[in-house]
């Protein structure tokens, strides 16, 4: 593991519901020398393979992805919750621990052929990673995944499973 990003990371307990221990990764954010290094690591296993734009689902997504934009020369597009983009959408429903939701794309955000890729703070079951796939993906938009870049993977949670052969890259992984 990275220890100058992990001793970054705090955990909270039973947040936000009793037995689950959240990554909180707000104490990264406020570290500049931190924040670079993250953006810098996420960013580079992609350097090269041409990556149109940069895709982050809300929220945390918005912050990772716009700084790994920036670093790709890439453009960003945010997925987000039901009611949150003014234009026309596209949407998917996804499966969650206990029941479903739904993520939101603006229609005219990709144009097919496009490569993209996704960035999230954390991938832990795949649902969030696997729907923004499929909403952007050829089965949606037409896009091409270059695949997935995240700062930490809870790999006990099984999520990269749902991914399919999607290129996945963790910096850190509990």
């Amino acid at each position: 593991m990275l220890p100058e990003l992990t001793r970054l990371i705090r955990d909270i307990p039973d947040f936000p519901k009793p037995g689950i221990v959240f990554k909180d990764v707000t104490p990264l954010l406020a570290d500049p020398a931190g924040l670079a290094l993250a953006v810098e690591l996420m960013a580079n296993p992609f350097r090269g393979h041409r990556v149109d734009v940069v895709v982050g689902p809300e929220s945390r997504g918005f912050i990772f992805g716009t700084a790994v934009a920036t670093a790709l020369s890439a453009g960003f597009v945010p997925v987000r919750k039901p009611g949150k983009l003014p234009g026309k959408t596209r949407s998917i429903e996804y499966a969650l621990e206990y029941g479903t939701d739904h993520l939101h794309v603006h229609v005219d955000a990709v144009q097919p052929g496009m490569r993209v890729l996704l960035v999230d703070d954390l991938l832990a079951t795949g649902g969030t990673l696997a729907a923004s796939a499929k909403l952007l993906g050829r089965e949606g938009l037409g896009a091409e995944i270059v695949g997935a870049s995240v700062l930490i993977e809870l790999g006990f949670l099984g999520g990269r499973a749902h991914l399919g052969d999607m290129r996945v890259e963790a910096l850190l992984k509990y």
